[in-house]
């Protein structure tokens, strides 16, 4: 047990340490630093906020636009940039697997840790700067809120992993990956809710594991809005199978990586 536990220790030390360098390699070469990391989720919010306003659209239930739509955006951008930099961790650092204490899963739970902690900071900084705006906050259930971002980070990761092992077997993987995942956009629930839609095109949406996540977020911090639809074993049922997936493939590949 005593040998365990100093083996468990050390390779949390190696995954803090590659998270520390991840930080600094991402974060560390432009001026703006961490402000990167926000901007891309404050584009979409602002693009749709501007076409809710040009086009006199109100939101669900009377729910405020901002947080409406922050909440939408933010668990997405959680789960599929999460599972994009997990895929490219192996092919990213390929030279730190030289060191022995190194193993690529330690490279997938560093860039996964990183990115589930970056936008959870994207999402208390952007919500809680409007929440000063307006001289108001209002959250429901903030257990449920981290709920949803937890199972949208753990979803990104298991996805993330078994991309990443794909990849390592057949580099078209990274191709094809972007076509694939793009439609996600558009039937996440950015800008619509579940109750909203038809039952005949929301029993096909409901099929997509990140539109529960964004349910599940607005459940949590929208008092007037119930997410009657929303699954969180749905969520976890998919994290889990991919995991096992993901786990399978790399340790059918970790030879493989170690080798090239």
């Amino acid at each position: 047990m005593n040998e365990l536990a100093r083996g468990a220790v050390t390779q949390a030390r190696v995954v803090y340490a590659l998270a520390l360098r991840e930080t600094r390699t991402r974060f560390g070469q432009h001026q703006l630093g961490y402000l990167w990391a926000m901007l891309e989720p404050m584009f979409w919010i602002l693009t749709f906020w501007g076409l809710f306003s040009i086009v006199d659209r109100d939101t669900p239930m009377g729910m405020e636009v901002i947080p409406f739509l922050a909440t939408g955006v933010i668990p997405y951008e959680l789960a599929t940039k999460t599972a994009d930099r997990v895929s490219l961790s192996v092919e990213g650092n390929r030279a730190l697997l030289f060191y022995p204490h190194v193993h690529p899963l330690d490279l997938v739970f560093a860039r996964g840790g990183l990115e589930v902690a970056t936008y959870l900071v994207v999402f208390v900084t952007i919500l809680g700067g409007h929440a000063l705006a307006v001289q108001r906050f209002v959250i429901e259930d903030a257990l449920q809120v981290l709920l949803g971002l937890a199972l949208a980070g753990l979803f990104g990761l298991a996805l993330g992993t078994v991309l990443c092992a794909l990849s390592v077997i057949n580099n078209a993987t990274q191709r094809i990956k972007g076509p694939v995942m793009r439609p996600l956009f558009w039937i996440s629930g950015l800008f619509f809710t579940a109750n909203a839609l038809p039952s005949h095109i929301r029993e096909y949406f409901l099929w997509n594991p990140i539109f529960h996540c964004v349910e599940i977020v607005r459940d949590g911090w929208f008092t007037q809005y119930h997410a009657s639809y929303a699954n969180p074993g749905y969520v976890l049922a998919w994290a889990i199978v991919l995991l096992f997936i993901g786990l399978t493939l790399e340790r059918r590949v970790r030879a493989k990586v170690q080798l090239t």
